[in-house]
């Protein structure tokens, strides 16, 4: 499992690179939008698995608005418009409402599809788009690499912190495999990675508001991680997919970045 992880994150990081430094901020979400399409396949295979053919059969359409309006709303970040993301988000929830009319009476859990597809709106387009966001300013490109670092190093500290270490359960019921120790550990990967990158790459980040943020994301990440082993919980679900060898589905992979990415943006554009 260990050698998948690293072999699978070998080949893909060059391939990261090469669109983050040299494919422009359009290739660049372009590649946002593949990975958004995944991720949102995948979270629908997670969050319609529990209910059975009755909700199933209605939940197509409320799957391709999904797909049509998390690309619209990452191209929309991709131009910079706050005004049409939100636009967006609006009229997705009174198409998904006007859509649900029409099967509420055979199928009043028609309503959790409106919660669950408006959930996934927010939770991967939106929170994707803010990757696009920050790509487009003129340092844009230090600054993914430095959430994809941060994101790595809290990620990867956690894993192996809490393997060698791990006595306490962080939240079982959620997760049985995470424990505090790993979380701390995560944070501390995190931190010493935020500070690396930053006396290297980005040295006029004031040091107090930079701790606080690189904790924070630390934070946001495994949050995010939890927050989809939630989901999956929920659902009876082991992995989002299997795409990825050694480390499951797209969604598995993104789970903490998906977090981090809107801390990063409101750091960036309000704090620092």
């Amino acid at each position: 499992m260990h050698f998948k992880r690293w072999i699978t994150a070998i080949v893909a990081l060059p391939l990261l690179i090469l669109l983050t430094c040299k494919g422009g901020s359009i290739l660049f979400a372009i590649f946002i939008c593949i990975v958004c399409m995944m991720a949102l396949v995948e979270y629908f295979r997670i969050v319609f698995n529990i209910r059975g053919k009755a909700e199933s059969s209605n939940s197509f359409i409320f799957q391709v608005s999904a797909y049509v309006f998390g690309l619209m709303i990452i191209m929309a970040a991709y131009i910079n418009s706050f005004n049409i993301i939100f636009g967006l988000i609006v009229l997705n929830l009174i198409f998904s409402v006007l859509i649900s009319l029409r099967y509420f009476k055979t199928n009043p859990l028609v309503v959790e599809l409106i919660a669950m597809q408006v959930l996934g709106i927010i939770y991967i387009p939106l929170f994707l788009s803010c990757m696009v966001l920050i790509r487009n300013d003129a340092d844009g490109t230090a600054w993914i690499f430095f959430l994809l670092a941060l994101v790595f190093a809290g990620d990867t500290g956690a894993f192996y912190v809490g393997r060698l270490f791990g006595r306490h359960k962080l939240c079982p019921v959620v997760s049985p495999g995470k424990t505090i120790e790993g979380a701390i550990g995560g944070l501390i990967a995190t931190l010493v990675a935020g500070l690396i990158f930053m006396n290297y790459f980005l040295k006029s980040l004031p040091l107090g508001p930079g701790i606080l943020f690189f904790l924070l994301i630390g934070v946001a990440g495994q949050v995010g991680d939890l927050f989809e082993s939630e989901l999956k919980r929920y659902s009876g679900v082991k992995d989002s997919g299997s795409i990825l060898p050694g480390h499951g589905g797209v969604l598995d992979r993104i789970d903490a970045l998906l977090f981090a990415a809107p801390v990063m943006f409101f750091f960036k554009e309000y704090i620092f």
